[in-house]
């Protein structure tokens, strides 16, 4: 998640409007990596994922079999981005509940890496690092549905500090079992070039409803009355370009439509505005204005 200091403002759409079916989700952050083997340490170590799969090039981490949520690419020449490039801001795991929050913590902490911030949004609470290659990670966990205000109509989110004190209270008893089942990516929040641009990509033509909306530089977008499925800026990439393909960093990002009727819809969709797509094993593979990759798949 980012950092606002304003209430989320969900304004109704237009009747011609899409949306998303409300149990869209999202799958595995792929990243390029030049060096495979200190990134699956860290986000082993550090993270408490496990790898699922592993070669010479690839690795996949992830809390079971069939629940990958980070993939890593070797790209051994692989370079740093340019400044004011797009790509990925931070990819946001999201853990069950606050005792795995703590759990992550004390994790971070015994694997001697520090965070970059720590804070209470009201929805959730957040604890923020960077990899050994500089690829932004949010850890949190959502308070209850329920437990979410409005004022005046407006979901109440805000930038707090974190009580760690209090969280450090729930760290479970026992040794440290790793992140955890039931522990997915919560959301990714991308560097855009323009916030019109992606606008009109991820809720013009995906579908996703705006939650957040002039708040500066930045744009939050949600499937089913969720916070933020994405996060979008322009806090450091306002008029840039994507990387070079031999950078390192986002590869692509998985969304996942609840079935293949949701799936083809949103094909259609891509198609009736004249945005190129690449179907593989499944997948739709398609990139938005700011050049950041995605896949769309359904899920089963």
């Amino acid at each position: 998640m980012s950092t606002p200091t304003r209430p989320l403002q969900a304004p109704a759409p237009a009747a011609a409007t899409p949306t998303l079916d409300a149990a869209t989700t999202l799958g595995p952050v792929r990243l390029i990596v030049s060096d495979l083997k200190r990134q699956q340490r860290f986000y082993e170590r550090a993270i408490g994922l496990r790898t699922l799969a592993s070669g010479e090039s690839e690795a996949t981490l992830g809390t079971e079999p069939g629940a990958p949520l980070v993939e890593l690419v070797a790209n051994p020449s692989a370079t740093t981005p340019p400044p004011g490039a797009t790509g990925l801001f931070h990819l946001a795991i999201l853990v069950p509940d606050r005792p795995r929050l703590a759990r992550a913590l004390r994790r971070v902490v015994d694997a001697g890496w520090r965070l970059t911030g720590a804070s209470d949004h009201l929805v959730s609470e957040a604890l923020y690092l960077d990899d050994p290659e500089s690829n932004g990670i949010e850890i949190y966990r959502d308070r209850p549905r329920e437990q979410w205000r409005y004022v005046d109509g407006q979901l109440a989110m805000g930038t707090l500090a974190l009580d760690i004190d209090s969280l450090i209270t729930e760290l479970p008893a026992g040794d440290d079992d790793g992140i955890g089942s039931g522990t997915r990516i919560g959301h990714v929040h991308l560097r855009v070039a323009d916030i019109a641009a992606a606008e009109a990509f991820y809720a013009g033509v995906l579908g996703f409803d705006v939650t957040v909306r002039g708040y500066p530089g930045a744009l939050f977008v949600s499937a089913g009355g969720y916070h933020h499925h994405i996060g979008l800026n322009t806090w450091h990439s306002r008029g840039g370009s994507p990387p070079p393909a031999s950078s390192r960093g986002l590869e692509r990002y998985e969304i996942v439509l609840p079935d293949a009727a949701s799936l083809a819809a949103v094909t259609a969709r891509l198609a009736a505005a004249s945005i190129p797509t690449e179907q593989r094993d499944g997948q739709v593979l398609v990139s938005d204005p700011s050049g950041n990759r995605l896949a769309l798949v359904a899920a089963g």
